[in-house]
């Protein structure tokens, strides 16, 4: 009996006269392709429909718990609510044990359950009924999970009634620490009136034994029976079974193509030591030594060895009188006593630009573009854009003739290299460049988010290091450019060990 009439005898008993793909290969223990392909034969020969039904599937993410973590802040604030209807900010890592709580504040907030005012958070209405134990659809959703691996979104529909489920669900994508969601599809095929009576004849007409081969092997062709079987055609349209060929993890091809684009614009790449001194790292860029950035709370320092050498003493001589008063640039400086010792202390490097200023100290005769990618690091907490540790992308252009018009010509054309539909600069602030502005692109369901910062060095950055001449300076994130590459909504994907996301991830757009 070949497939097509296996499968109309199966369809015949099966429920509503329709069974999913993965049911009949269940049944009939044949390969999924096969069953397709029979499935196509039989609908094209008007005897089956093929049905697709999609969905949404919920799992329980590396960070799941029963209870959200704005519903644990709030129990725990509930000593604090009892008595008054707002809480101090400062006060919150305290209350809820908990060092950073940014994102429990984002979200209480969000919910409406609480309201900022200044420097305290108000409990409404709505917190006040969550505060008694009224959940949210999106806690009933969460709650459904315990003691199951994953659950659909039908199945919810069916459980909870009177929620609004798919709302609920939209808010808890993106939260993948918490609650991943895939997209599925079931293929099924059904019976037409048509195959139920193809059906029911070949019922009475009895098993007709027929060999239908899919493949010439080397027995039939010794034995000669290959003369006596039927061959099945093949159809080129059918869909393959998926084959997910060895490749580069996604984040390494972005940096080979961030690398191949600078290149391709004629940049020359450049690198640096990931422990940097003070001195390079915010003194050669014109940061006061008590700027807020160098402080333990933003830069992680070495312990041991603490100290490292500073460069040329003429140099350094001409980067303190600038920090003190201005030098040779015209400027006032910052008006403190430059500490050398300070410049001294070794550190992680917060950013890639300590790599370029090497560069530019080295080489400062125009016309010169230089670009480094390297690892940096910073006190952030973790979320869906940010991360303590991160790769940037830091460039440079010296040249008489450029302008900020140039800086947004090379940055536009970078990011449409790189796949950006649209980019936007928006004026900002940096101590080391003026003007300065600040680099967007837009990552889908996330929106407008900022990519880094660019803008003109000033000239007590750029005169102490023997360059006259006018640059242009940027610093962007690499993530985040994967995030736009790969169309990841939460940076942290891009560092899980997710193979489902690691074999579909495109090789080219």
């Amino acid at each position: 009996m070949n497939i097509e009439e296996r499968i109309l005898k199966a369809l015949v008993s099966a429920t509503n006269n329709c069974a999913s793909v993965s049911e009949l290969v269940t049944q009939l223990q044949v390969d999924q392709s096969l069953v397709m392909a029979a499935g196509v034969k039989l609908k094209d020969a008007g005897l089956v429909k093929l049905l697709e039904q999609e969905y949404d599937e919920l799992s329980r993410g590396r960070e799941w718990d029963e209870k959200l973590p704005e519903r644990r802040a709030l129990e725990r604030l509930n000593s604090v609510l009892f008595s008054e209807d707002s809480v101090e900010i400062a006060r919150l890592p305290e209350l809820i044990e908990k060092p950073d709580v940014r994102a429990e504040v984002k979200w209480l907030t969000r919910r409406g359950w609480f309201v900022r005012e200044r420097a305290r958070l108000v409990i409404t209405e709505q917190g006040k009924r969550a505060l008694r134990g009224a959940l949210e659809p999106d806690e009933l959703i969460n709650q459904e999970l315990k003691g199951r691996e994953r659950i659909s979104v039908p199945e919810l529909q069916s459980r909870l009634h009177g929620i609004p489920v798919e709302a609920a669900v939209e808010l808890l994508r993106g939260r993948d620490e918490l609650v991943r969601i895939r997209h599925r599809v079931v293929r099924s095929i059904q019976l037409t009136e048509q195959g139920k009576a193809e059906a029911e004849r070949l019922e009475k007409a009895g098993t007709q034994v027929q060999s239908e081969i899919t493949q010439l092997t080397p027995e039939l062709l010794a034995s000669g029976r290959w003369r006596e079987v039927k061959f099945r055609k093949y159809d080129v349209t059918l869909p393959a079974r998926v084959i997910y060929p060895g490749k580069e993890h996604p984040l390494q091809r972005v940096i080979s193509e961030v690398r191949r684009a600078f290149l391709e614009m004629g940049f020359e790449e450049t690198s640096s030591p990931v422990v940097e001194t003070a001195f390079w790292d915010f003194d050669a860029l014109f940061q006061p030594q008590d700027h807020p950035a160098r402080e333990m709370q933003d830069t992680f320092y070495l312990k041991v060895p603490a100290k490292g050498s500073l460069p040329d003493p003429e140099l350094v001589k001409r980067v303190a009188a600038v920090h003190e008063n201005g030098g040779d640039t015209g400027s006032r400086g910052w008006l403190y006593r430059w500490n050398p010792n300070e410049a001294e202390r070794l550190l992680l490097r917060t950013h890639t630009t300590a790599a370029t200023i090497r560069a530019l100290a080295q080489n400062p005769n125009p016309p010169r573009k230089v670009f480094c990618i390297g690892k940096v690091f910073r006190r952030e907490n973790m979320d869906a854009t940010h991360l303590p540790e991160f790769i940037q992308i830091d460039g440079i252009i010296v040249d008489e003739a450029a302008s900020l018009v140039t800086l947004f010509g090379t940055l536009s054309e970078f990011y449409r290299k790189m796949g950006a539909k649209e980019v936007r600069f928006r004026p900002s602030y940096f101590p080391y460049t003026e003007p300065s502005v600040e680099v967007f692109c837009n990552l889908g369901t996330l929106g407008w988010v900022e990519m880094g910062g660019a803008g003109v060095f000033r000239p007590e950055v750029t005169l102490p290091l023997g360059c006259p001449t006018r640059v242009l300076a940027w610093g962007l994130g690499l993530e985040r450019l994967a995030m736009l590459r790969f169309g990841v909504n939460d940076i942290r994907k891009l560092y899980w060990a997710d193979i489902n996301w690691l074999r579909e991830a495109k090789l080219c757009r």
